[in-house]
Parts: C-alpha cells; structure tokens; sequence
C-alpha cells in the first residue's frame, strides 16, 4: 500500500480495536433483534392457544412460553393498583391492576384489567368489580419491568383502595396485601363489553429498533476505517508553478 504513509502501532491498535468492538456491537444488536422477534412469535402463539388450568404453573412460571390460562375464584373488592403514565394509541393513561383469590391455592394472582384513558388529565373513574365467583382468563407473563427505584416502595404510606405506582414490584404488591402472589401477571382477554383497552404486546424494544442500532454500530465501523485511510494517506506533491 505504498499510496499510505506508515502509520503508528497505536493508530493501526486504536483502529483495529475500535472497528471490532463497533462490528460486535452490530452483531450483538442483531441477536437481540433475533430475540425479540422470537420472542414476539411466541407472544403471538400464545394468544391463540390452547387454555390450560392455573395449576399448570404452581411449580413455576415457563420460561420459554407466555400459557393461555383459566382460573376460577373471586376478586378483591376495593383494591386497586394503578400504574400510571402509561400509553397507548397516543393517548395518556393508566393500568389498572387488581388481586385475584383462585380457588384451592393459598397464592394471588395478579390481574392486569387493561388500559383506561386519563380524563382531562385526571385519573378516569373505575367500575366495581364483579362479585362473586368468576371464571377468568389469558396470558400468564412477567410483570412490566421494574424502573428506576426513587423513594423506595410508596405503597405503605397510601390508603383507600386505589394505590398508584410507578412500576409493579409483585414483592411490594405481596406485602402491601399481605399474601404472596403468583410469580407473574395475568393479561386478561379483550372483552367488548368492558371499558378496558386490552392490545397486548410485550413490553421491549422492537426487533426493527435492534436492527437500526445495529446498521449504525457497523457505519461506526467503517467509519473507522476511512479516518484511518484519510489520516494516512499519502499526498501527492505539489507540481512546481510555471511561468
């Protein structure tokens, strides 16, 4: 390559390890993007499942599948755990979560009712829950995730039925109820007679995100590349002037 002066051993080393970690980076992004559609495909699937019982998961949560589950029992009346700031179809709103009581099981299960608007930026009003036995059903998943912890856990200083929070801690929740609940939350099925939005979709970044992040780490690395090359280019000499 006589057209490129000699560069330095830390040029070509800064050079080399940069343009690598830039390229794992790419690869790593878009294993991550392979993940989240794998992981979209079986949220997909599991949608359309086969119910099974609520005993399936006494020894533990799956981890490799969201389970379409049924359980019969009675709901908490007056408890409600509403998780704030959330989303949807570019309106701003909340979650409402409630504790469910299955039959022959000492366990809770925590039941994400679905998606409500905020009115005029206030918290919309809640209907009773239905009393007595009910027969419930839908995807048995991980809690949204646990954000940034300020302040520590706020549930024991609120009272009345409503209790908001900024993330579900089921730990917190437990406690704040005082029984131990499920490992996981149930999404409810849609229901067109309810006032509750129920769209699911997990929680992640989406695969297309992973794979823009991906082609940028791989600019990153050519990038790195060129800079080289142009930094160490040879230049040619200027022709003398005639006149």
């Amino acid at each position: 390559m006589s057209w490129l002066r000699r560069p330095s051993r830390f040029a070509v080393a800064l050079t080399v390890v940069g343009t690598l970690i830039f390229v794992g980076l790419g690869f790593w992004q878009l294993h991550r993007a392979d993940e989240k559609d794998e992981l979209l495909r079986r949220y997909a699937a599991s949608a359309t499942a086969p119910q099974e019982p609520l005993s399936s998961v006494e020894d533990g949560a799956p981890a490799d599948r969201y389970p379409r589950l049924g359980a019969e029992g009675e709901f908490v009346p007056d408890r409600y755990y509403i998780l704030d700031d959330q989303t949807h179809g570019g309106q701003v709103g909340i979650r409402v979560f409630v504790p469910f009581l299955p039959r022959n099981t000492d366990k809770v299960l925590l039941v994400d009712l679905g998606f409500l608007p905020k009115e005029g930026g206030k918290n919309p009003s809640l209907p009773p829950l239905p009393p007595g036995r009910q027969a419930i059903h839908g995807l048995y998943v991980p809690s949204p995730g646990v954000g940034m912890r300020m302040g520590g856990d706020a549930l024991p200083g609120q009272t009345g039925p409503r209790k908001s929070v900024v993330y579900i801690d089921l730990g917190e929740i437990g406690a704040d109820f005082g029984h131990t609940l499920y490992p996981r939350v149930l999404l409810l099925d849609a229901d067109p007679a309810s006032i509750y939005t129920r769209e699911w979709t997990p929680d992640v970044m989406p695969p297309a995100r992973h794979r823009a992040y991906a082609f940028q780490w791989f600019t990153f690395a050519v990038a790195a590349v060129v800079i080289f090359v142009l930094l160490h280019r040879k230049r040619r000499p200027k022709r003398p002037s005639t006149t």
